[in-house]
């Protein structure tokens, strides 16, 4: 490929990127004054496919605060440092193998699945912990009414961000 049809689908690229940042800011941008809450930050981060831990977008929102913080983030300043982080391709979500694996350490009998308290012991025991917030929103999601278990399997199968 030629150095000039590089860049221009470089630049289609970057385009493209700037659409879908702007259009997943515009949602939170509740009085059109090209400025959201800083609480929306994370989902307008995860809304564009990536997965930041809770460090990662502290120090990202760290990155797009003004000097003196106000409570809201400009689009202005957001734009360059998303761009960015979506076109090195940061914040990826973990691969379906890898979780399924985590769930297999978790899982040494090979059952299959996890019972709804022993998901509740490793959620706040182990590694950094869930708030109650995230403990009971996973679980509504996660816990089959009927076993009260996760059949982990099906569950990475429902929450694995398709790529493309």
């Amino acid at each position: 490929m030629a150095d000039g049809e590089e860049k221009e689908g470089k630049e289609i690229e970057v385009t493209e990127l700037h659409r879908k940042i702007k259009e997943a800011f515009e949602v939170f941008d509740h009085e059109a004054n090209d400025t959201v809450d800083v609480r929306e930050i994370g989902t307008i981060v995860r809304s564009l496919g990536c997965c930041p831990t809770e460090g990662e977008l502290h120090e990202l929102i760290a990155e797009v605060e003004e000097e003196e913080p106000t409570g809201y983030i400009r689009y202005e300043k957001f734009l360059p440092v998303m761009t960015s982080v979506l076109l090195e391709k940061r914040y990826r979500p973990i691969s379906e193998d890898t979780l399924l694996q985590a769930f297999e350490v978790l899982d040494p009998a090979k059952r299959g699945y996890l019972s709804r308290e022993e998901l509740i012991k490793y959620m706040t025991e182990e590694g950094e912990p869930f708030s109650q917030e995230e403990m009971e929103e996973m679980l509504s999601a996660a816990i089959h009414p009927e076993s009260n278990s996760i059949h982990y399997k099906d569950y990475l199968t429902m929450m694995v961000v398709d790529e493309n």
